[in-house]
């Protein structure tokens, strides 16, 4: 056998074994990559505590992996509470929706140029029995046919989210406390694999790419959902607490906030209170505009020197492909191939 046959039986062997793992735990791959986001986007703050406890990693490890499950598992639990309130009203109104039909309420007919043509697809879609479950396109929408149905079916999703989560941060945990050797086995591959010079270029990218994401569309994305929560609480919006904590994940994602201030409006709308339901078009119609337009790409571009284009063909691609997950995978992808780009022109036009 030859040093080239015995090269390529090699590589194949170790592709098999890569793809045998990836088939295994392709369950656990979602998890993985957010506590590898986490792990990523924290790394600084995880160093500090770790300088503080006198370089314990697994106490640093524990007391920062602690500190992300509070932020994260606070909001949630706060939500949770909120929603059990309004749980079995809301099911009950779901169900009969799908069942029965629902009405269009009395304000669609009154919406200007559009009100006619609003309504009449309002009563042939969700007017109609089962409306619901072909607008969704979902077959088991079809199948909620009572309020416990509903809850029966969120539950077990919300069950399922919950593990998901809960092993998000057990692998959060080993991945500071063991990510300094994690990262040197990284390097390690990659300089063998396309050569140290190039390995380092493209993995200095990949940490200030995910943190840049991270303050750009997490930490706007939740002060926009501050900033109106507010304005509902001001506007006298029932629940406003839940609305806010509802904008705020939505805001994360480019144009979801409207969906979100867009919806309390029309509830404002509907219950009468005009003022109040274009008050909060206005304040969120600002926000929006402010954070959108000067915060995120300010955040991002800036720090990972991409164009405002390419941050959110990054942003949109990746939640088409991946989902939420695709909000981070999407700028760091995007990032490397704005890397690769200017790497190969300057292989073809080398400066004299």
């Amino acid at each position: 056998m030859t040093d080239n046959q015995r090269a390529v039986l090699s590589a194949c062997f170790s592709l098999a074994l890569v793809l045998a793992a990836l088939f295994v735990t392709q369950r656990f791959l979602l998890p993985l990559l957010w506590a590898a986001i986490l792990c990523i986007a924290t790394w600084p703050l995880y160093g500090r505590v770790l300088r503080a406890l006198g370089g314990r990693p697994i106490a640093a490890a524990a007391l920062s992996t602690a500190f992300m499950a509070l932020v994260f598992v606070a909001p949630l639990v706060l939500g949770l509470v909120q929603a059990m309130h309004q749980a079995p009203a809301l099911a009950r109104f779901i169900a009969g929706a799908n069942t029965d039909g629902l009405p269009p309420p009395g304000w669609v007919a009154h919406i200007p140029f559009a009100g006619a043509a609003v309504q009449e697809w309002w009563l042939a879609t969700l007017g109609q029995p089962h409306g619901l479950a072909h607008l969704l396109h979902d077959g088991q929408v079809a199948h909620l046919q009572s309020a416990s149905e509903v809850l029966k079916r969120a539950g077990s999703g919300l069950l399922h989210r919950l593990i998901d989560l809960a092993f998000a941060l057990l692998c959060l945990f080993f991945f500071y406390k063991d990510g300094a050797a994690l990262q040197r086995q990284v390097n390690a591959i990659g300089a063998h694999l396309i050569g140290a010079q190039r390995w380092t270029l493209y993995a200095l990218k990949v940490p200030v790419a995910v943190r840049a994401t991270v303050n750009g569309l997490v930490l706007v994305g939740l002060a926009e959902g501050v900033l109106l929560g507010v304005g509902y609480q001001l506007a006298g919006v029932p629940s406003a607490v839940l609305w806010a904590a509802a904008t705020g994940v939505l805001a994360i994602i480019p144009f979801g906030a409207p969906l979100a201030f867009g919806a309390v409006a029309l509830l404002l709308l509907a219950r009468g209170a005009t003022v109040a339901a274009l008050a909060v078009a206005a304040w969120g119609a600002a926000i929006l505009f402010v954070a959108d337009h000067f915060v995120r790409p300010s955040m991002i571009g800036n720090a990972t020197k991409l164009p405002f284009l390419a941050v959110l063909v990054g942003i949109l691609g990746g939640v088409e492909t991946l989902g939420l997950v695709g909000l981070f995978v999407g700028p760091v992808v995007m990032t490397l191939f704005v890397t690769l780009w200017h790497e190969e022109r300057r292989l073809r036009h080398p400066p004299p």
